[in-house]
């Protein structure tokens, strides 16, 4: 028996099975990029499956171009971001605040929580899986924290668990915004099995067929599926060598001194992104590896806030490294952001500082009821 909850976000389709809740991403033409309506549209079905006795588990997929599945999310809607902060929209904080908050839930969820990571698996869409007790890919996952691209920061929680990924891997991924597939998201720690793409649809109606949820089901459960994931291509060793250096000048510096190819790349990648927000993000994950979730989403809250409206370098709006980030990679695409400092020589302290300066007291934080 199906029973599907009424929703006004067509792009969230919200449906119990069984024992199983079930949302399906249905904004195929966006690669299921996340709205505020589909953000609000998740976190209430969560909120009323929680105490639902009847629930027993929730699992979430993304719809592709031709069905169910081949893509998951590719994040947060990006030309949203822009629009609402070039026509003052109050949406957009709202976006954020909203956003943070349901990646908490799914982190603290009381009831296994199942992420089908088929396909594209970027940004918000990690922010929507990471925290899942079973975080599902397949051969064609292609999953990444492409943040720092824009001139903006793994957020969605990036900072906490990118900061618990073996031997500055999270940081590696979070600073050069590259791809990896399902052999390398389970060497970071970042999946936990892989499933055959081609049963996924099977795999998804015999999850809500299971007479009850349990550890045990879910095992047997996920055997069934199970397939070899691609080999993993990172060479741990040496990332590990050059990333832990104490800042991304130094780390860049150690990097040139590899041979290969891997280590070339590398290079181009952090001398191609903002080097002020690059500073930012490394300093990001290193607190975060401290931290508890909830104070690390605020302490995200706060980063964001300064994105959009750099107040201690006296930049706003259109002259951010963000805002113009977005444009040169999403809204013109000239790919020639101007970045500001231009070069990761000229990032200094006082600049990362500030991003980590709450705009709020402690009481009236947007976040402060995340336990």
């Amino acid at each position: 028996m199906t029973n599907t909850l009424a929703s006004t976000c067509p792009e969230v389709i919200a449906e119990i099975r069984g024992a199983v809740a079930c949302i399906t991403l249905n904004r195929a033409r966006a690669l299921n990029a996340l709205s505020l309506p589909m953000i609000r549209a998740i976190a209430s079905a969560l909120l009323a499956w929680r105490d639902d006795p009847a629930v027993q588990a929730v699992a979430i997929r993304g719809m592709g171009k031709e069905g169910p599945f081949g893509a998951f999310c590719a994040g947060g809607d990006i030309r949203f971001f822009h629009q609402a902060m070039l026509r003052g929209d109050g949406e957009l904080e709202d976006f954020f605040t909203e956003e943070y908050a349901l990646n908490h839930l799914i982190h603290h969820y009381p009831k296994p929580y199942i992420a089908f990571m088929d396909g594209i698996v970027m940004g918000g869409g990690m922010g929507i899986s990471q925290g899942a007790q079973l975080r599902i890919v397949t051969p064609r996952t292609k999953m990444a924290m492409p943040e720092t691209n824009i001139g903006l920061f793994p957020d969605v929680g990036g900072g906490w668990f990118l900061a618990r990924c073996p031997d500055h891997s999270g940081e590696w991924l979070a600073l050069t915004s590259e791809v990896v597939g399902a052999g390398d998201a389970l060497a970071l720690q970042l999946a936990d099995t892989c499933f055959d793409a081609a049963r996924l649809g099977e795999a998804w109606d015999a999850l809500a067929s299971l007479p009850q949820v349990d550890a045990a089901s879910l095992r047997a459960w996920q055997q069934a599926y199970v397939t070899p994931a691609p080999a993993a291509t990172l060479p741990l060793d040496t990332l590990a060598r050059c990333f832990e250096q104490p800042d991304v000048l130094r780390i860049v510096q150690a990097l040139e001194k590899e041979p290969g190819e891997w280590a070339a790349a590398t290079v181009k990648a952090l001398r191609t992104h903002s080097p002020l927000m690059q500073q930012v993000t490394l300093e990001q994950i290193r607190r975060g590896a401290g931290m508890s979730l909830a104070d690390e989403l605020r302490m995200e809250r706060d980063m964001v806030r300064h994105c959009f409206n750099t107040r201690h370098l006296d930049r706003f709006m259109g002259a951010t490294d963000t805002m113009e980030g977005i444009r040169a990679l999403v809204i013109d695409k000239d790919r020639q952001p101007k970045w500001n400092p231009a070069r990761l020589e000229d990032v200094t302290t006082g600049m990362v500082a500030g991003f980590f300066e709450s705009p709020w007291p402690a009481h009236a934080h947007p976040l402060r009821e995340l336990a």
